[in-house]
């Protein structure tokens, strides 16, 4: 049945009642008097890996655009630090093409000059005590200079193989443990992955915890600072209208997507050793899922909501790994995108001929609390699908069908709220109306919001808002060590298990197509079918 689609329209009185968000444009009217500054003290920010790809295409970026928005501190420094030897002026060089390039506005040289003037570059290897000492001493100079004391944010964005050569080393010089206790004390941003199982996680934790406290650690996944899933929680616990039917009694299901266009490209050599279930379905899914089933927070403070998320977590079922199970694997086979034809995954550069690797990952999830008992979750994500989308879907339980009812001739749609997360992010709910006419006809429609057409469409970068909280303080939207390690207990079995199986089982799926029919048998064995977004 189709569905059609009208307007929601926003309420535009009351915008001075929001708070704490980040107004790009002030002449919109629901911007108006927002408050856009959150206070960070003086600050030193180390991105190691600092002549990588994520830091030229996001981290340098969301620095220039938290100080378009006057968000950074008054005395901010930015320190590049990696093998390669770069002089400074070259270092400011590519950050000013990195702006160029990758930044949601264009340059403003006055902005960026601020910042650029404080930006500097060290050169040395990651399992070196003697450069790491050198970086504590040019910490110092600058605190020197300045005649204060900083707080200073470590960024490790590298390959997770130099994680502990990198932890062990901020111990070693002292940085680590740099001002504990005190409001600019030492922190830490590390960037997922999280281990690659349960048991690497667990090392990599007891390597964190060797350095650092817990409350200095900032484990990061860009998904957190999307603003549609922090609205997610605005949605459940600010409506009157959404959290009484949030629970078994009302949802018949829920469907979490993220889905990618994209294969493999040229990184299949790293693929091979990642996967669907580890790339996507372990940290950002299961992210999604979490805030999405999460009892309420006794508050909003960052502890309260991440142990409910770790609550949630922990009452998942253990995984069915049978032939009738709750998982489905599967490689994209050639096909067409875009009207294109594309090779299959076992035809890209660097896949093995006989891989076990699988590009999507369908999971059936149950959840043993009173909220969600005998509500299945449905979880999927893929290389070379239909086309790039990440939404959070709730279907609700049908109406009973006393008064419209199918053998009458009609057929009522279930009630469906999507979260859309990327590319068009906003939310849509699927209702039932009357179609215009003399005889009673039904179509179920579609009311949307749009945070681009709502808001503008000049949107903060999800790393600008985490950044930001790391600076402040606040670690809400980051994962915390029981929570990684609590997700990889649930997935660690699967992974031994498809490793056992190397390629027997493994399904396919044409490329621009929405998944294997292994996939589909999940949601059929429980009378359901995959949402198309």
């Amino acid at each position: 049945m189709p569905v059609y689609s009208i307007s929601l329209a926003s309420h535009s009185g009351g915008a001075d009642k929001f708070q704490n968000v980040m107004a790009d444009s002030p002449r919109h009217p629901f911007l108006q008097g927002l408050s856009k500054h959150r206070g960070a003290p003086p600050t030193v920010v180390v991105i190691f890996g600092a002549s990588g790809d994520l830091t030229a295409r996001k981290l340098i970026p969301a620095v220039y655009n938290l100080g378009h928005d006057n968000l950074l501190p008054a005395e901010f420094f930015l320190v590049g630090y990696g093998r390669k030897a770069i002089p400074d002026e070259e270092f400011r060089t590519l950050a000013t093409d990195a702006i160029k390039e990758f930044s949601r506005r264009e340059l403003n040289a006055d902005v960026w000059a601020r910042v650029a003037a404080n930006t500097s570059y060290l050169a040395g290897g990651y399992d070196e005590k003697a450069a790491f000492d050198r970086l504590a001493t040019h910490i110092a100079a600058i605190e020197k200079k300045i005649g204060r004391e900083v707080q200073t944010l470590f960024y490790i964005s590298t390959p997770p193989s130099v994680f502990a050569s990198i932890l062990l080393n901020l111990g070693a010089s002292g940085l680590a443990r740099k001002y504990l206790g005190q409001p600019h004390h030492t922190k830490v941003i590390i960037e997922k992955p999280f281990g690659k199982d349960l048991e690497s996680a667990r090392e990599l934790n007891v390597t964190i915890r060797s350095v650092l406290a817990e409350h200095q650690v900032y484990r990061i996944d860009h998904y957190l600072g999307k603003e549609t899933v922090q609205d997610l929680l605005v949605q459940r616990f600010s409506n009157a209208i959404f959290e009484p039917l949030w629970n078994r009694n009302f949802i018949d299901s829920v469907q979490i997507t993220v889905a990618e266009e994209v294969g493999v490209g040229t990184r299949g050599g790293y693929y091979e050793q990642s996967g669907c279930l580890r790339d996507m379905i372990q940290n950002h899914t299961m992210q999604l899922l979490a805030l999405t089933a999460m009892e309420p927070p006794g508050s909003m403070d960052a502890e309260a909501v991440r142990d409910e998320k770790v609550k949630v977590l922990k009452a998942i079922q253990p995984l069915n790994l049978g032939p009738d199970g709750d998982v489905a694997r599967a490689q994209y086979a050639a096909g067409l995108m875009g009207g294109k034809a594309v090779r299959g995954y076992l035809q890209e550069e660097g896949i093995a001929a006989q891989s076990g690797t699988e590009t999507y990952a369908g999971i059936r999830l149950s959840i043993n609390n009173w909220r969600w008992q005998g509500v299945p979750f449905y979880l999927r994500s893929g290389k070379r699908m239909a086309r790039r989308v990440s939404e959070i879907a709730i279907n609700f339980k049908r109406p009973p069908g006393t008064l419209f009812s199918k053998d009458g001739g009609f057929d009522l749609a279930a009630n469906t709220l999507a979260f859309q997360i990327q590319p068009d992010e906003g939310l849509s709910l699927i209702m039932n109306t009357k179609i215009p006419g003399l005889e009673t006809r039904t179509q179920p429609v579609k009311m949307s919001f749009r945070y681009a057409t709502t808001f503008g469409s000049n949107t903060p970068e999800a790393y600008e808002r985490l950044v930001l909280d790391a600076m402040i303080g606040d670690g809400t939207l980051f994962i915390r060590g029981d929570e990684a390690e609590t997700s990889w207990k649930l997935y660690t079995p699967v992974l031994e298990h498809w490793k056992a199986q190397g390629a027997k089982g493994m399904d396919a799926y044409a490329a621009g197509s929405w998944g294997p029919a292994s996939a589909d048998a999940l949601l059929a064995a429980k009378q359901h079918v995959w949402r198309q977004p």
